[in-house]
């Protein structure tokens, strides 16, 4: 049995920094929470490499004493506990006292702090948990922490580290949820000598949120404030119409403190029920002020979760806050809008239109073309259906309003009594793309008359055998023809009824296009039709589906978009899909972010079938979506010639009854 014996204080920092530094995200977060500690009003964090080979953090605290310095850098040494009764009720961020310990082990470490009471500091150099040297030195009052080459001595941490880009985005996220838990500090980030971020640190949550999310989200935001039993909830949430396809923008603090709770969670998305469309999530700061002692937050290492007196109390105060704020929003929807007026009509040499929806400018040419259509028609734009198919179709968009233009042909819809079907599937024949039907055919050889093979002479036996009959050579059966069939109308706007035979099939109309668009983009050779953008989009996503989208431009550009760097955490789409509207990029683009943040560093080839999925879908007709006939035939022609059986996410796209089920219900049978 091997013997047991005291580790190495060296060995036993490397565990800790185990715990504690996963990556330089660990870092950063540590050092900005000890520089909020310390009571500074204004922080910069700087990071070169993604943070692997520089991370600055200087703020304008209170510093540290030239005599504990070194005592800093010792395990189990902090200044923010001092009895057992102090782990009770715990009002500060960073209080372990192994953080400075373990990001000292793994790295190269240079610290420039000074009190504001004396004109001196001190300079202090440490390299792998060791003191190298200690010197006076002239600072400005507060500290300068200084982490280089981030893992040097332990490769087997540093291998598993992801790419600059990557690393650096989770930096930019630490340091925005930092500036959101607290407003009052100007907080900004650095990367690459490139400012990416800077809040004002005015006190104002409404200031911080515009800093560090952007404004287009801080617009979609509602005000928060309720209180419960000796708990107070404040913050923001988004409104129903501007929930996103993940939980990336949900942020939860507890007393000041980033945490991961599902019990706030749950009782944010439960406040959001029958509000929001399914499978969206809303966004949210939510601030939680309670007692210290009715909340643990030494559960956990990095200190993200914590542990309630009373989840059923979190849960209530939560819930019932975000309730009241949805509930007091008077806000009409944004796809809902009113007429504009005589003095906000923009002519088409303004630049006004430059701030204007996408929703608001059509309907503003609506309004503007609806007497001219009266008298010259013209044939509207291209549908979703055509624009990606490319297929020439007969009358292929249909007016969707009650007076239709006596120029515009439409085939009239045949009552039931009269034998259409038979037509329809004449036509169909004349067309082989509608009526490719797979039949078996004879396998047997066909030798022509002149070439028939010779009847074998019957061999000797006891019993005579009768003469065998030659078999007639005929040229082989003609393909039988398809079962006619129709469709017989559609129910809810989402399920085509076809009739064939004896049976009915009901079709789902979205399920059924998003298989042949994801077949269309999964074919070789595919090259999507793009449109440049007259007015380029720019949304701000969260700081790893900026980078992870960054991180894929080519894969990008494959399905279509041109995407760039704006700056400021913001992203620039200069050109998309043409089947995809331009309200669509940004949740589009959201939704690729997701799959490659779960996906596309596993696995490229289950990234790339997860955007084909993505791209599909928001390509594809939408159920309780309006569409003419010959758009519901297409669809319907695709199931019935076999091309789709099952959506891309394996759902089935259609349902059959039989004659005798239906009139066994009817009890006809």
């Amino acid at each position: 049995m091997p013997h047991i014996q005291t580790l190495d204080a060296h060995l036993a920092d490397l565990i800790a920094a185990g715990e504690v530094v996963e990556r330089p995200a660990s870092v950063a977060k540590e050092l900005l929470e000890n520089a909020i500690d310390a009571g500074a009003s204004a922080v910069t964090v700087e990071i070169q490499n993604g943070g692997m080979t520089l991370i600055r953090v200087t703020d304008n605290g209170c510093g540290i004493a030239p005599e504990e310095v070194e005592t800093a850098f010792l395990r189990h040494a902090t200044s923010k506990i001092r009895t057992e009764y102090d782990l009770e009720a715990i009002g500060t961020l960073g209080f372990r006292g192994e953080a400075l310990a373990a990001i000292a082990a793994v790295s190269r470490v240079d610290l420039l702090t000074r009190l504001p009471d004396r004109p001196m500091g001190v300079s202090l150099e440490l390299e792998g948990g060791v003191v190298v040297s200690k010197e006076e030195a002239g600072c400005p009052a507060g500290t300068t922490m200084v982490v280089r080459d981030l893992f040097y001595n332990t490769p087997a941490r540093l291998k598993f580290m992801k790419k600059d880009s990557a690393e650096g985005a989770a930096v930019y996220a630490a340091v925005q949820r930092e500036a959101l838990s607290h407003p009052e500090v100007s907080v900004k980030f650095l990367r690459d000598g490139k400012q990416e971020m800077h809040t004002p640190g005015d006190g104002s949550l409404e200031s911080a949120v515009y800093a560090v999310l952007g404004r287009e989200t801080a617009l979609g935001l509602l005000p928060v404030s309720g209180s419960g039993e000796e708990m107070k909830v404040t913050g923001f949430t988004s409104r129903p119409t501007c929930c996103r396809g993940s939980r990336g923008g949900q942020h939860f603090f507890v007393n000041g403190r980033y945490v991961k709770s599902r019990t706030m969670m749950a009782a944010l998305e439960e406040a959001y029920a029958n509000q929001k469309m399914v499978g969206k999530f809303p966004a949210c700061v939510l601030h939680l002020t309670t007692k210290l002692n009715a909340v643990d937050v030494n559960v956990h290492p990095t200190k993200q979760e914590v542990k309630f007196g009373s989840d059923k109390r979190v849960f209530d105060t939560v819930y019932y806050a975000v309730r009241s704020a949805l509930e007091g929003d008077r806000q009409r929807p944004a796809a809902v809008l009113e007429k504009p007026k005589a003095h906000d009509t923009v002519t088409p040499n303004q630049t006004a239109f430059r701030t204007m929806t996408a929703e608001q400018y059509r309907a503003m040419a609506e309004t503007e073309t609806k007497p001219a259509a009266k008298k010259q028609p013209v044939r509207p734009g291209l549908s979703a259906l055509e624009r990606l198919g490319r297929a020439p179709l007969r009358d292929f968009t249909v007016p969707r309003t009650a007076e239709r233009p006596a120029n515009i042909q439409t085939p009239p819809v045949p009552p039931p009594a009269v034998s259409r079907p038979a037509e329809r599937v004449e036509k169909s024949i004349s067309q082989p793309v509608r009526t490719e039907v797979r039949v078996p055919v004879r396998t047997e050889p066909v030798r022509p008359p002149e070439q028939a093979a010779p009847v074998p002479e019957p061999k000797p036996q006891t019993m005579p055998e009768p003469e065998p009959v030659p078999v007639p050579v005929s040229e082989p059966d003609p393909t039988p023809e398809p079962e006619p069939w129709r469709v017989a109308g559609e129910v809810f706007d989402t399920y085509i009824i076809v009739e064939q035979g004896d049976k009915v099939l009901l079709i789902d109309k979205h399920a059924a296009h998003e298989r042949m668009n994801f077949d269309k983009l999964k074919a070789e050779g595919y090259t999507p039709m793009c449109q440049m953008l007259l007015t380029p989009v720019i949304f701000t996503p969260t700081a790893e589906e900026g980078a992870i989208l960054l991180e894929n431009l080519p894969l990008l550009g494959r399905f279509g978009f041109e995407v760039e760097d704006f700056g400021g955490g913001s992203l620039i789409v200069r050109q998309c899909p043409d089947y995809l509207d331009t309200g669509d990029i940004q949740p589009t683009l959201t939704s690729l972010a997701g799959e490659l943040l779960t996906t596309g560093r596993a696995d490229p080839a289950a990234a790339r079938d997860a955007l084909m999925h993505t791209m599909a879908c928001k390509a594809a007709i939408k159920g309780g979506q309006k569409n003419g006939p010959q758009e519901l035939e297409k669809v319907a022609g695709a199931v019935m010639r076999g091309e789709v059986k099952y959506c891309p996410h394996g759902r089935p796209v259609a349902i059959e009854l039989k004659r005798k089920e239906l009139e066994k219900q009817f009890k006809r049978a």
